[in-house]
């Protein structure tokens, strides 16, 4: 009977483990976006994201040869083997496998805080959850600053009701509930 016990025991440790650790896979927090943190360096996203694909998009030192990457960043996409884009990730020194990690950006759904704000929320759920501190008005969307997660957070002008090249400063209040999340980026510095 004790040996039940502990099997059962056992058991139940495991899958608690095996939850959280499943749960942590997607989680963004500051400085965490999954098993990315601001530790991480360059090189260790192929251990990371094992299971999945990598991309890289690298700058190159000879410009004629940089039409395919616009901005001269490196950049590395991590796509699931079916090839739904998951991330976005910008090191913070270009052409360096031993760069920590500037920015991320979430592409799926799955990815959500430890209150459930994702790709899929509102600006009802953001603005609930957390303190905006600044917007900020780009030609296309309204990006909100959370400081707590060292984030930003678009929103297209178009769910605002406002011409996408109006540089009209738009306020919190000002913003619908229904408000859509265009991008949703986890800043590392």
């Amino acid at each position: 009977m004790a040996n039940i016990k502990k099997i059962v025991l056992l058991f139940f440790v495991s899958s608690v483990f095996i939850q959280c650790s499943n749960d942590n896979k997607f989680i963004i927090a500051k400085e965490r976006v999954g098993g990315v943190t601001k530790k991480t360096t360059i090189k260790e996203l192929n251990v990371i994201f094992e299971l999945d694909s990598i991309v890289e998009h690298l700058s190159l030192s000879n410009t004629a040869l940089q039409d395919f990457n616009f901005t001269g960043n490196d950049v590395y996409e991590v796509y699931t083997k079916s090839g739904e884009k998951l991330l976005e990730i910008c090191p913070v020194h270009q052409n360096d496998s031993t760069s920590k990690i500037k920015s991320i950006q979430i592409f799926n759904s799955l990815y959500k805080t430890k209150n459930g704000v994702g790709l899929k929320s509102t600006f009802k759920d953001i603005n609930t959850n957390y303190v905006i501190n600044k917007v900020e008005t780009t030609l296309s969307s309204a990006t909100l600053y959370i400081d707590e997660l060292n984030a930003t957070i678009a929103i297209d002008k178009e769910d605002l009701g406002i011409s996408k090249f109006s540089r009209k400063e738009i306020l919190v209040e000002q913003i619908p509930n229904v408000s859509n999340i265009k991008f949703f980026t986890i800043w590392f510095n």
